[in-house]
């Protein structure tokens, strides 16, 4: 069952920490874009959250995406695929949503674009950064980075943005701020060696626990689901 009066008052929440979070940065509040996380949920929290003016919705399941997608065709939202992406659901992928935040290699970005081109629908991709080796998460290694960027020459329908990062899981917020801050680092290593700027304006980065030492670091795209939906009925980072 959906609480609306509740769903309000925690993107409410949310909204106002992002202001705070920012001040103490001297960012604008405007830089910064909310994703609300929706996996597990149904298109009803969806449209509860829309109601309260939320454009952006994330999932990370390309199946469980279009069945709310479909659910919800008549709202004026956008989708982004937050999870780790199956080469064999790329080209499905890139038609159907706005963004992916997990890319991360250039046979993928192939796909995407071939997806995006049969929609003849622009999508925007970033490159998942892999920080801490661990062996349960995705992503490219720093040195992998310019050539998939490189990509970028040869797209028609896609185009990258940025990098995102998962970091390790950490009891405590503050941990994770060395790895957002690395990714900042990188993203500013890439456009001295050459990358353009404007792939690499936004950095995804900071979920429910610890999305305000990202915004201080420098995110852009924060990816929120527990601390506007509620408790998930099963344990899944967000």
């Amino acid at each position: 069952m959906i609480d609306p009066a509740a769903l309000r008052a925690r993107l409410a929440d949310v909204r106002d920490r992002i202001a705070r979070a920012a001040g103490r940065a001297g960012r604008d509040p405007a830089s910064i874009r909310l994703v609300a996380i929706s996996k597990t949920f149904s298109a009803d929290h969806v449209r509860a959250a829309a109601d309260c003016g939320q454009l952006d919705f994330g999932e990370n399941k390309v199946q469980e995406a279009l069945e709310k997608m479909a659910q919800t065709a008549d709202l004026a939202i956008r989708w982004h695929l937050v999870g780790h992406l199956q080469s064999n659901k790329a080209r499905k992928a890139g038609a159907r949503f706005d963004v992916v935040h997990s890319v991360h290699n250039r046979a993928m970005v192939a796909r995407l674009d071939e997806g995006a081109r049969a929609r003849d629908h622009p999508i925007e991709l970033l490159a998942q950064v892999d920080l801490a080796g661990e062996p349960t998460k995705h992503g490219a290694q720093a040195e992998a980075l310019p050539g998939i960027f490189a990509a970028a020459n040869n797209l028609e329908s896609a185009r990258f943005i940025g990098l995102m990062v998962l970091p390790p899981a950490v009891d405590d917020a503050e941990g994770a701020r060395p790895f957002f801050r690395a990714v900042r680092e990188l993203r500013d290593e890439l456009a001295r060696r050459g990358v353009d700027k404007s792939l690499l304006r936004e950095l995804s980065m900071g979920m429910s626990h610890d999305f305000e030492v990202a915004i201080e670091e420098g995110a852009t795209l924060i990816r929120v689901g527990t601390a506007i939906f509620g408790t998930r009925g099963q344990v899944s980072p967000d």
